[in-house]
């Protein structure tokens, strides 16, 4: 099974993950941020992953070190519930509409930590949600799982459908590339490791 549990206390957060690579894309999400818990949802479900994910943390300070910290502690999970990535698609892409937003995503699981954040959204505030903190979240997912991620925007004003776009879209494809490959079961690597 590719699953994982795992849980990280600082002095800022608190943070527990359960993970299931080969689920229907249920979620139990509680960040205390309510539309993080509702990107995260969404994440889940476009991946087809089963993700309960519980956080407490420093939100008097404000948002940025739960939601960094959630991106931390999920790309640990995701690294540990990939195991040596044997017999994976490895690559996904993703063109995500979200009425007039339109988000691209491209990834590989490739050990390779890299985040490209092309998305021009105005900064401000989606609910308790700091616009910039959509970034930094998809850093220390891609840092700690070792992903290269691409993020494009390719059009759209809305905040929300700009940054649901790039949840749905990253979770679009990052289904894709933990998909089993069945033509090849090995590592998909010239190299033969990854």
């Amino acid at each position: 099974m590719r699953e994982a549990n795992i849980e990280r206390k600082t002095k800022e957060t608190e943070i527990s993950v359960r993970l299931n690579l080969d689920g229907t894309g249920e979620a139990q999400v509680e960040t205390g941020i309510g539309f993080f818990d509702h990107m995260l949802t969404a994440f889940a479900r476009f991946a087809y992953i089963d993700l309960v994910l519980h956080a407490s943390g420093d939100l008097e300070v404000d948002a940025h070190h739960t939601i960094e910290d959630c991106g931390i502690v999920l790309g640990l999970a995701l690294r540990e519930a990939c195991g040596d990535k044997v017999g994976i698609e490895r690559i996904g892409e993703a063109l995500l509409p979200m009425d007039e937003a339109l988000v691209q995503v491209a990834l590989d699981i490739s050990n390779r930590a890299y985040l490209v954040w092309a998305v021009d959204c105005q900064d401000g505030m989606l609910g308790e949600f700091p616009i910039e903190m959509a970034e930094e979240f998809f850093r220390a997912l891609a840092v700690q799982s070792g992903l290269t991620l691409h993020v494009r925007q390719l059009s759209g004003k809305n905040r929300h459908h700009i940054m649901e776009a790039a949840f749905k879209g990253v979770g679009r494809a990052l289904g894709l590339a933990l998909r089993k490959n069945t033509r090849y079961s090995g590592i998909l690597s010239t190299k033969g490791v990854l």
